[in-house]
């Protein structure tokens, strides 16, 4: 881990700029070509400086989709992603939500739009 932040809007797996003359927080006699945020919450995040060999396998690994516990459903559920509540603020917790609570999140808001329109 070569940073952290305070509160801070973005999730997991975003791209921040990389500090000139920075190395690699795995291979310390590499450059760094990326800065990934990493673990993130309501505090902050902690950022990962990175090789260009640990920035594509840290990529790949956060485009995968993986199975995991739902925090918003409380079951064990297919393609869960970091994910905000907006209403909790956009620094607010970091949640990991399944693509059914997405995609339910998302029509209730369609829904609240038209209502308000």
């Amino acid at each position: 881990m070569a940073d952290v932040t305070g509160p801070i809007q973005t999730l997991p797996g975003a791209g921040h700029a990389v500090p000139p003359g920075t190395m690699c927080d795995d291979h310390p006699d590499r450059p760094a070509v990326a800065r990934i945020q990493g673990e993130t919450d309501s505090f902050g995040a902690e950022l990962i400086d990175c090789c260009a060999e640990c920035r594509d396998a840290l990529r790949t690994s956060i485009r995968a989709p993986q199975d995991g516990w739902c925090d918003w459903c409380k079951t064990v559920a297919e393609d869960v992603r970091d994910h905000r509540d907006f209403e909790e603020g956009s620094s607010g917790p970091v949640y990991s939500v399944c693509a059914g609570c997405r995609v339910r999140e998302q029509q209730r808001l369609e829904r609240e739009d038209i209502y308000y329109d």
